[in-house]
């Protein structure tokens, strides 16, 4: 068989109903409604749902905040030497803590253990008993 000894079949043509002739009075159609109209345009199901959701006012965006990496005082005191720095940087450096989606997070140092070295803390969040902690060690805190 070649390309041009192909033929396509005509197939079954779709009988078109309620124009006259031996159908009945509703045309197979049934009795009134939307349904049973010509040319009837069904509401799509997505439009229901959509009408139902609550109305939102303003425009939202980043409403979820970025939750603080923790890290305790007993970490910072076995990984780091006195009078080193303490950043995220540093953190990501020593394996401490690690990337989220690419990007280094925020630190939180909570009073997790105690610190006998005096160190010195950048751009980190420090709670209030660690940071007496980390004072009275001899270390300072900057932001």
């Amino acid at each position: 068989m070649q390309a041009h000894q192909i033929k396509s079949s005509p197939g079954k043509k779709k009988k078109r109903v309620g124009r006259g002739g031996k159908k009945g009075t509703y045309s197979g159609k049934g009795m009134k409604g939307q349904k049973s109209r010509a040319g009837r345009k069904l509401e799509p199901p997505i439009r229901g749902i959509i009408k139902r959701y609550h109305k939102l006012r303003g425009y939202n965006f980043n409403t979820i905040k970025e939750k603080a990496v923790v890290v305790g005082l007993k970490t910072l005191n076995s990984k780091f030497s006195p009078d080193e720095t303490v950043s995220p940087q540093t953190l990501v450096g020593k394996k401490i803590i690690g990337k989220i989606s690419g990007k280094i997070p925020k630190v939180k140092i909570l009073k997790n253990g105690s610190i006998e070295k005096p160190l010195v803390i950048i751009n980190c969040l420090v709670s209030a008993s660690a940071g007496k902690e980390i004072e009275k060690a001899g270390g300072k805190i900057k932001n």
